[in-house]
C-alpha cells in the first residue's frame, strides 16, 4: 500500500467528502420543517464518514486505524438508510445515484480497512 501524505490523498476520503458535498446539495430542498429533522441527520451522519476517515488516518495502531474506519460504515449506513427514508416521504425523485456512491464507499472502506489490518499481522 501506497503512503500518503494526507487523508485528503485517500480515494475513500475523496469519494466520501464528494458523497457529502451531494447530500447537502439534495437536503437544501428538503421541507423547511425538516431542517432540525432528517435534514440535520442526513447532514451529520454523512460529514461523520468523512470525518472519521480523516481522524483515523493519524491514528497509529491498525487497530485503532480500523475502529475509525468502522465507525465510518456505521455512518454511511446511517446515511444510506436517510437516503432510503428521504425517498420514502417524497423529498428525494430518485436516489439510485446516491446510493451506488454509498455502495462504492462501503467498499473501499472494507478494503482500506482491510489492508491496513492485513499489513500489520
Amino acid at each position: 500500500m501506497e503512503k500518503s501524505k494526507s487523508f485528503t490523498e485517500l480515494i475513500v476520503w475523496q469519494k466520501a467528502h464528494a458523497l457529502t458535498l451531494e447530500v447537502y446539495k439534495i437536503t437544501q430542498d428538503f421541507p423547511k420543517e425538516e431542517v432540525f429533522g432528517i435534514t440535520s441527520q442526513i447532514r451529520r451522519a454523512s460529514v461523520s464518514v468523512a470525518a472519521n476517515i480523516a481522524e483515523g488516518y493519524k491514528r497509529r495502531s491498525a487497530n485503532d486505524k480500523a475502529r475509525f474506519f468502522n465507525i465510518s460504515e456505521g455512518s454511511l449506513d446511517e446515511t444510506k438508510y436517510f437516503l432510503i427514508l428521504g425517498q420514502d416521504l417524497g423529498f428525494i425523485e430518485n436516489n439510485i445515484d446516491l446510493l451506488e456512491k454509498t455502495d462504492e464507499v462501503a467498499k473501499l472502506l472494507y478494503s482500506y480497512k482491510k489492508a491496513i489490518l492485513n499489513a500489520n499481522s
